[in-house]
C-alpha cells in the first residue's frame, strides 16, 4: 500500500515505522503505547490494532498464548511486515487506530468483519455545536447530501464532522471525557443549561446562560477536533503562540488559560483508558487483564490460594480462581505461590494477563521471574507487600520481562486488588478448614 511507503502520514503527527516480522526485529519495538499494522508482502494492511505497550502486544502474537482463535492466527501467518507508529499516550492510540481504519478503509480487519456496531463521535452543525456519541447503526446519510445524521424518538440531529470508528464504545466515551476536561463543551440537546450537571460541575461552558462568548467556545471545538484528528503538537503549538500574544496584550488571565490547557495536554491522565474506572475496557488489542494471587493458610494447614482478576476496567468475579494447594505440609508461601502459577499457566483457555500481581515480596519476585522463564511465558510481575510500617505499600517489580506501564503502578489500584484477593483467599480457606473440622 502506497501509504505504507511514506514517512509522513496524514491522519497522524508521527512517523510509521516498517519492519520485517522476526523475533530480534520485534525485540526493537518500543514499549510506549501506539498502532501496529499486519501488512502483506504486498504492503497490503491485514491488521489494525493499537496497544499499551507495542512490544508486548505484537509479541503476544507469537507467544502462543492468543487465544483469538483461527482467523488471527492466519492472518499473523500471511504478514510478512510489520509497521507501528508509536504514541505518547494511550489515548492518541485510540485516536489513531480510529482514524487508521477510517482512512484505509480498512474492510479485512478482524474487528470490521466481526458483527459489531461501532461507535463514532459526532460534532453538530448548530450555532454552539455539541458532541455526541452514536453507535454505527444510529447513523444514516441522506442519498442527496454527504452530511451525517442521527434520528432518535424526538429529535434529529445534523452532523457537521463525525470522528471514528472506535472499536469500544467505552474507549470513545473516555476520549470525550478526557478532552472534555481541557476544553468544555455543551452536550445536552436542549439549548440551555437549566438543570444540566455538567454546567454545574463546569464541563459545560454554559453557551446559552451566555457564560462563554461564540468565539471562544468555537475556539474550544476547533481544539477538540485538533485533538481528534491526531493533531495535539500542531495544537501545542497554537496554544503557545496564543499564550504569548495573550501575555503581550497583558490579557494574562486568558494567557494562563492558555498555559493550563498546555499543561493539560502534556500531561493526560488517560489512566482510564487502561482500565482505572468502572465499566469495560473491551478492546482486541489493549484489553487490559491484571491477575493478583495470595496464600491462605494458619501454620501450613489447609493451604489455599486465589486468584482475582481486574479485566475490562472492572473486578471480574466470574474470572475468580480458587485453588487448593497440593505439593506442601508445611508453611513455604514461596513455594506454594510457585505451585499456583505453574497450575493456573496450564489453562491455555484463559485470558492472558498483561500482568500478574503476587502479594508477597522480594522471595515470591524471584520465584515468579524464574517460574516464566522456565515455561516459556512473558508477562510483567509486581510483588506487592506492606511496608515495615504496615502504613504504606512496597512495590517490587521484574526488570526481565516486558516493562510494567506506569499506570500498572497505581499503589492504589494495586492495593484494593491484593486485598480483594486477601478476601477471597481468607474465605476459601475457612470453608477448608470447616470442611476438615467436620471430617475429624
Amino acid at each position: 500500500m502506497s501509504a505504507l511507503k511514506t514517512e509522513k502520514i496524514v491522519f497522524f503527527e508521527g512517523y510509521m515505522r516498517q519492519s520485517k516480522i522476526d523475533i530480534e526485529k520485534r525485540k526493537e519495538l518500543p514499549t510506549t503505547p501506539g498502532v501496529y499494522f499486519f501488512c502483506s508482502k504486498k504492503e497490503e494492511i491485514l491488521y489494525i490494532g493499537k496497544a499499551t505497550n507495542l512490544r508486548s502486544r505484537v509479541a503476544q502474537y507469537f507467544s502462543g498464548n492468543d487465544s483469538r482463535g483461527e482467523r488471527i492466527a492466519r492472518m499473523v501467518s500471511q504478514a510478512e511486515t510489520l509497521s507501528y507508529i508509536p504514541t505518547e499516550t494511550v489515548l492518541e492510540a485510540v485516536i489513531v487506530e480510529a482514524n487508521s481504519i477510517k482512512n484505509f478503509n480498512h474492510g479485512t480487519n478482524i474487528e470490521l468483519r466481526d458483527d459489531k456496531s461501532f461507535s463514532f463521535i459526532g460534532i453538530t452543525k448548530e450555532t454552539f455545536p455539541s458532541m455526541h456519541l452514536f453507535r454505527e447503526k444510529d447513523i444514516f446519510q441522506k442519498e442527496t447530501s454527504k452530511t451525517l445524521f442521527f434520528s432518535s424518538r424526538n429529535n434529529t440531529l445534523v452532523f457537521q464532522k463525525v470522528y471514528g470508528p472506535y472499536t469500544s464504545r467505552y474507549q470513545a466515551e473516555i476520549v470525550l471525557k478526557i478532552v472534555r476536561k481541557i476544553f468544555p463543551f455543551h452536550s445536552a440537546t436542549q439549548k440551555t443549561e437549566k438543570g444540566c450537571l455538567h454546567y454545574q460541575i463546569g464541563l459545560c461552558p454554559g453557551p446559552y446562560s451566555g457564560d462563554i462568548t461564540h468565539k471562544e467556545y468555537k475556539r474550544n471545538i476547533q481544539n477538540i477536533r485538533y485533538v481528534l484528528e491526531g493533531k495535539k503538537k500542531r495544537l501545542l503549538i497554537k496554544l503557545e503562540r496564543e499564550m504569548k500574544q495573550c501575555a503581550k496584550q497583558h490579557q494574562y488571565e486568558e494567557a494562563t488559560k492558555r498555559r493550563d490547557e498546555i499543561f493539560a495536554l502534556q500531561h493526560i491522565q488517560d489512566i482510564a483508558l487502561l482500565g482505572k474506572e468502572k465499566n469495560t475496557f473491551s478492546s482486541e488489542d489493549s484489553k487490559m487483564r491484571l491477575e493478583c494471587y495470595d496464600i491462605s493458610h494458619i501454620s501450613g494447614k489447609n493451604p489455599v490460594a486465589s486468584m482475582v482478576v481486574f479485566e475490562d476496567g472492572d473486578l471480574r468475579p466470574q474470572a475468580y480462581r480458587k485453588f487448593s494447594i497440593q505439593g506442601f505440609s508445611g508453611v513455604d508461601d514461596v513455594g506454594m505461590m510457585r505451585e499456583v502459577l505453574a497450575r493456573r499457566f496450564r489453562h491455555k483457555e484463559w485470558n492472558f494477563p498483561n500482568a500478574v500481581i503476587l502479594d508477597g515480596g522480594k522471595g515470591h519476585l524471584s520465584m515468579a521471574e524464574q517460574l516464566f522463564q522456565n515455561i516459556g511465558i512473558s508477562v510483567p510481575i509486581i510483588a506487592v507487600a506492606k511496608g515495615p510500617t504496615r502504613k504504606k505499600v512496597d512495590l517490587y517489580i521484574s526488570t526481565q520481562f516486558p516493562p510494567i506501564e506506569k499506570t500498572y503502578k497505581d499503589k492504589d489500584l494495586l492495593e484494593k486488588l491484593r486485598e480483594e484477593a486477601h478476601r477471597f483467599a481468607i474465605t476459601f480457606h475457612r470453608k477448608q478448614r470447616s470442611r476438615s473440622f467436620l471430617e475429624i
